[in-house]
């Protein structure tokens, strides 16, 4: 089974059981407060998982797009993406446990064919704050699952939580039995020996944690996640993602134009071009800036790796049409960017060409220095120093030592590596646990506050101007727009003049659902108008703003407090960035 008809296969079932289908939301998010990039299905609806209506009402389910970046240097192995597909479903305070895991089980058993006796599922073990999930336990095996098959765990494996505080509760988790022996006699779904695949989770919101421990909430969620790409390898019988129809296209062309073998280098291209493709068609750019650096990171190593294999670099236009030939049906916008894509990636691989070429010059003073010193081995730090300084790789550097007659100290680079590996990853997870935890008062505040500034920009920039990105913590804002020259020290007074003004005029927030083509009509502005659902939430503030977004928002500008930019620069080719605050 394609993993387009496992997509449609899973839309259509949960369609026909009252779910109202919605569009995936882009890569980049949209005035959010807490990620580089769309991470998971919740994502984009945590107003609602919060309580706020949904205009498409309380059962919902999609296809959803999405970037993690945690494990980029883990690409290569047989299972690690950054760019993925999650397929969800959500009940917004309607049904909850038994009704969620008999949905499950029947897709998996019926529309996907998977056989019972393949199948074990996981539950809360229980502890002192909340009791052993004997309800989602017994509705499994009301279902049909055998009571050997079902595995109780504790919070490390079967509790989900945003951050340290909110929404939260127990999950099940789905495995699939690939038929691999048992490494031993504890071999069990949590064991990473391969024989368990995990294939889905249903999360049960039933429980709000505070300082003061836990209690129950009053509108209890399911939130769900599907991997696309794991349940398609698990259903053709592959060992790997890369063995695929989402991959194999690809796949198979670097190993007709390698003139070095190297599966690992293979799959790390096929899978950075992927993911950058999909980034770049949903609005991003390269930069040395958060989710700009995370762009350039993959474009970078993907062609490192081209290099490594010995292919031409002008293959890149060959293999991003291979891409968009073989996914165009699963993602149209691909077809819709082509060009800007191959502008976009062949401009980077120009840079990086560049960087090589300076890191080289800087190699050589460090090989000059160290002859001086009359030594052959080079310092971690110095290789470290290439690495972090001028984005030249360290198997190049190993390279050339060895070319000079070098050795390098790698227990010394491997030690500053993995530090800096740790700080990435703890940043890009602070930022990802903010989700819901990050939802709070501050960054309602600047949530509207991002709305005023689109309308400020518009006045005094030009009505073509519009917003490309923002991203919102409870400190600060930072709001992207797309200009063509850097802003005056007037243009910018003027701004800011024009949103205090109207935060001091105390206008009202109002929140109305309409049609989407109605709310266009209507001289509502958004991002991506192409996806967002049919009906849709309008935010107006006074007679100045009128967005789609999904909120939250102040009920009145005069709770904003008092607007001041910070900065103002350049985010990429076109496009400027505001930094600033509200002051209470």
């Amino acid at each position: 089974m394609k993993a387009i008809e496992i997509r449609n296969k899973y839309l259509d079932f949960f369609k026909k059981h009252g779910h109202s289908v919605i569009p995936s939301a882009p890569l980049i998010p949209e005035n959010d407060p807490s990620v580089l990039f769309t991470t998971a299905g919740m994502q984009p609806l945590v107003p609602y998982l919060l309580g706020e209506k949904h205009p498409e009402g309380k059962r919902l389910t999609d296809y959803q797009k999405c970037v993690r970046t945690n494990d980029i240097d883990e690409v290569g192995d047989n299972r690690h993406l950054t760019f993925f597909e999650m397929l969800g479903n959500w009940s917004l305070g309607d049904y909850f446990k038994e009704e969620s895991i008999a949905m499950s089980f029947e897709f998996l058993t019926k529309e996907l064919g998977i056989p019972v006796e393949k199948l074990s599922v996981t539950c809360f073990a229980g502890d002192e704050d909340c009791p052993r999930d004997e309800v989602a336990a017994n509705a499994w095996k009301k279902a049909g699952i055998p009571e050997n098959h079902i595995y109780y765990y504790g919070k490390d494996d079967n509790w989900w939580i945003a951050g340290e505080e909110g929404p939260c509760g127990p999950d099940t988790e789905m495995f699939y039995d690939t038929g691999k022996p048992v490494c031993g006699p504890d071999c069990e779904p949590c064991c990473d020996c391969g024989k368990y695949v995990e294939i889905w989770n249903n999360v049960f919101m039933e429980y709000f944690k505070d300082k003061n421990g836990y209690r129950k909430l009053e509108q209890k969620n399911v939130d769900t996640g599907l991997g696309l790409e794991r349940m398609t390898m698990l259903l053709q019988g592959k060992e790997t993602p890369f063995d695929t129809e989402l991959f194999s296209p690809v796949m198979d062309k670097l190993k007709e134009l390698q003139k070095v073998d190297s599966i690992e280098s293979r799959r790390i291209i096929a899978e950075h071009l992927r993911s950058s493709m999909m980034i770049i068609a949903d609005g991003g750019r390269p930069s040395n800036l958060d989710r700009g650096y995370v762009l350039r990171r993959l474009i970078r190593r993907l062609i490192r790796h081209m290099n490594k294999l010995q292919i031409n670099l002008d293959e890149l236009l060959t293999l991003i049409d291979i891409n968009v030939e073989n996914l165009g049906e699963m993602y149209p916008e691909l077809v819709k960017n082509k060009e800007i894509i191959k502008t976009v990636i062949l401009e980077e691989k120009d840079k990086f060409q560049k960087t090589l070429a300076n890191g080289e010059r800087e190699f050589q003073k460090e090989i000059n220095r160290l002859k001086e010193q009359n030594t052959n081995i080079i310092p971690g730090k110095v290789v470290f120093k290439l690495y972090d300084t001028y984005g030249f790789p360290p198997e190049v550097t190993k390279e050339l030592a060895q070319e000079n007659g070098y050795k390098i100290d790698l227990e010394e680079f491997n030690k500053l590596f993995k530090e800096h590996q740790e700080k990435s990853r703890a940043g890009s997870e602070q930022k990802f646990k903010g989700g819901l935890a990050e939802t709070t008062e501050e960054t309602i505040a600047y949530h509207t506050a991002t709305h005023l500034l689109n309308a400020a920009i518009k006045k005094v920039i030009g009505k073509d101007a519009h917003q490309r990105g923002s991203n919102i913590t409870v400190d600060r804002m930072r709001f992207d727009f797309n200009c063509d020259h850097k802003l005056t020290p007037e243009e910018k007074q003027e701004i800011e003049d024009l949103v205090n003004k109207w935060i001091e005029e105390g206008l009202p927030v109002t929140k109305e659902e309409m049609k989407k083509e109605d709310a266009i009509k209507s001289g509502a502005e958004c991002m991506f108008i192409e996806k967002y659902p049919d009906v849709v939430t309008v935010y107006t503030i006074g007679d100045v703003s009128k967005e789609l977004c999904g909120g939250p928002h102040v009920k009145n500008t005069s709770e904003l407090g008092k607007f001041k930019i910070k900065k103002e620069e350049s985010s990429s080719s076109g496009v400027r960035r505001i930094k600033a605050v509200l002051e209470k």
